[in-house]
This record gives C-alpha cells, sequence and structure tokens, in this order.
C-alpha cells in the first residue's frame, strides 16, 4: 500500500486532504501539532503529534521513509529544507504555496495593497508564467517565493508539486470571509452595501478541491508549480447572493461604484480589479476537475460558520479575521450612510 505523511493534517486543508488521500488507497499518517482526528477520517489513518519547531520530529515521523509527504502549512525556505532533506527517503512530495507571490508588470502584489495604486493589474486570468516577488524574509509572499525556490532547486532529487492556492474557503478556516455575509443574516441585518458596484472578483479555493489537486499530483508525481482554485469566480455580489440562497433570507444591497466609503461597502472580497487564477495547467497535467463548485461548497461552510458563532462573539471565535479585519461589521457606519 502506497504511504502518505500528511503535515498540518487537523487544519482547514489538511482535513480534506487525509480524507481524499485515504479514499484513494493511500495508508495515510495526519500529522498536526495536537496530533488531533477528524470524524471523516477512517480508522485506518493514523494520527501523530508532530512540532514543526524541531527540525528532527519530520524525519522521525517519516521513519524509513513514505512515498509522500503533503505539506499544506510550509511557511519559508526553512519548512522546504525540512522536505528536502528527507529526499532520499520521500518519493514525491505536494507542497501548499499562495496566489499571493504573483506580481503583475509594474511589481505590485498583495505585499504593496496599503500604498497609493498599490493594488495590481494582473491578466485575466494569472498564469503560472507570471512574475514573482522576490525571494526574502520580510512577507509572507517573499517568505512562499523563497520557500518554492527551495523546493524547487532540489527537484533533481526529490519531484515537488507545488500549488498556489487562491482565497481558501470551508470549515476550518481561521479566516473566513464568508462571516461577511453569514453573520449579517443572522443579525437579521437584511440591507447592505458594496463597493465597486459588487463586481469585485478574487478567485476562491474550496479546501476540498485542494485536496482533489494533492491526489491527483500524488498520482502523477513530477515537478511542477500549479494555481490551486476552483473552477469558478463568482462576484461579491454573487457570493452574497449564493449564501442567502443556502440562509434562506432575502436581502437588498445597495453598491458604491468606486471603493469602500470607510468600512463601509468593504468586504473580505472588495477589490478594484480583478484578480483570477488560469487553471487550464492543472488540467493539462493532472485532469484536474473541481470536484464541487463554490455554491455547492456553501451549505457546510454556512453549517459550521453558525456553530461557530453560537453564544461567541465573533472576534472571540475569529482573532485572525478580526485582526486582518476589525470593521467588518461596523452597523453604525453603514446606518449612517444610509441617512447621510
Amino acid at each position: 500500500m502506497r504511504t502518505a505523511v500528511v503535515i498540518g493534517a487537523s487544519g482547514q486543508i489538511g482535513r480534506p486532504v487525509v480524507e481524499a488521500l485515504a479514499r484513494d488507497g493511500w495508508a495515510v499518517t495526519a500529522a498536526s501539532r495536537g496530533g488531533g482526528r477528524d470524524a471523516a477520517w477512517g480508522e485506518g489513518v493514523r494520527t501523530v503529534r508532530l512540532d514543526r519547531a524541531d527540525d528532527g520530529a519530520l524525519a522521525a515521523v517519516v521513519g524509513g521513509g513514505c512515498d509522500l509527504v503533503v505539506d499544506v502549512i510550509a511557511y519559508d525556505a526553512g519548512h522546504a529544507r525540512q522536505v528536502t532533506a528527507l529526499a532520499d527517503r520521500i518519493g514525491s512530495a505536494v507542497v501548499v504555496s499562495s496566489v499571493s507571490v504573483y506580481q503583475d508588470g509594474a511589481g505590485r502584489g498583495f505585499d504593496t495593497l496599503g500604498e497609493p495604486d498599490g493594488f495590481p493589474d494582473y491578466p485575466v486570468p494569472v498564469t503560472e508564467t507570471q512574475p514573482t516577488v522576490a525571494p526574502g524574509e520580510a512577507t509572507y509572499s517573499t517568505r512562499k517565493v523563497a520557500m518554492e525556490h527551495e523546493l524547487r532547486a532540489a527537484c533533481d532529487e526529490l519531484p515537488v508539486t507545488v500549488l498556489r492556492a487562491g482565497a481558501v474557503h470551508g470549515p476550518y478556516s481561521p479566516l473566513p470571509r464568508e462571516l461577511y455575509f453569514v453573520k449579517r443574516n443572522l443579525d437579521g441585518r437584511r440591507d447592505r452595501v458594496l463597493a465597486h458596484g459588487g463586481r469585485s472578483r478574487f478567485h476562491p479555493a474550496a479546501a476540498r478541491n485542494i485536496a482533489e489537486l494533492v491526489r491527483l499530483a500524488a498520482a502523477r508525481p513530477g515537478s511542477r508549480v500549479l494555481n490551486a482554485c476552483d473552477g469558478d469566480t463568482p462576484t461579491v455580489a454573487g457570493i452574497g447572493a449564493a449564501i442567502d440562497a443556502v440562509m434562506g433570507v432575502e436581502t437588498r444591497t445597495a453598491y458604491l461604484d468606486g471603493p469602500p466609503a470607510g468600512s463601509v461597502g468593504r468586504t473580505p472580497w472588495s477589490v478594484p480589479r480583478p484578480v483570477v487564477f488560469d487553471m487550464a495547467a492543472a488540467e493539462r497535467e493532472l485532469g484536474y476537475r473541481p470536484v464541487v463548485s463554490y455554491a455547492e461548497s456553501l451549505p457546510e461552510t454556512v453549517e459550521w460558520l453558525t456553530g461557530e458563532l453560537r453564544g461567541r462573539d465573533w472576534r472571540a471565535a475569529f482573532p485572525l479575521l478580526a485582526q486582518v479585519y476589525p470593521d467588518l461589521f461596523d452597523y453604525a457606519a453603514e446606518d449612517a450612510w444610509r441617512t447621510a
């Protein structure tokens, strides 16, 4: 039986990755900091604790060797070296990166969003040949590029598929963008405001679709870099309508032609230019077909979010989201804007 080790198995992406590999006949060792088990995993899945900060810990988990290592939480060149150092004991690897590595022709990317005219003007769609930021230690994006470079430098010894994930969505997310609409509906807010005419598009990536890409890459080892996104890229207005449909509510939407007015109209998808990624390479090289559309993925996400919010302040339930979007639910500002 083919053997696989999944690093970060208890997280948003790791859970469906373990499930997909086990269903495909792999003997999976699910490694995570807490060593937890998901209810969807079969009894054949082995769970272990893994301290990523300990360079020798992964070697101990891999032991005498395995056919596949999947790393869904690799962050920098050091994490890449933990994997490549075991090249003589690993058949192949799949490592999750991010679409934040891309920059446009003017050198703008995710790291320049806070600068005047700093939002990138990407081609639509962005292919894997699009230039990236320089590798380094300064930001999330530069560290991801450094990680990719380290992995590619070892491709002669270890076949590695790098998956550049889009806006990841699904249960167990520490940054659930869908909360923007779900909480408003739960709070009885039937009026909302969307900037940029509600036309913003930021390519989503269902954790289950990323897991499908992992499964396909595991079956066809090779050294490659692929975008990892859904098959569709709905507008922010379309996302709101789809969530309304799942929750059985009717809402009214007002639109700003341009950017948000302070917090009014700002959502986790509010971008002035489309951010869409080409999935043709994954289709061509792996035979990728999304296992779920964005709308089809929503019922389990909405159910999970509703449960997580029950009896809790949203900031306590999702501290990272609150840190990134502190004014996500500024209802007073919205009401003042409507009456102005």
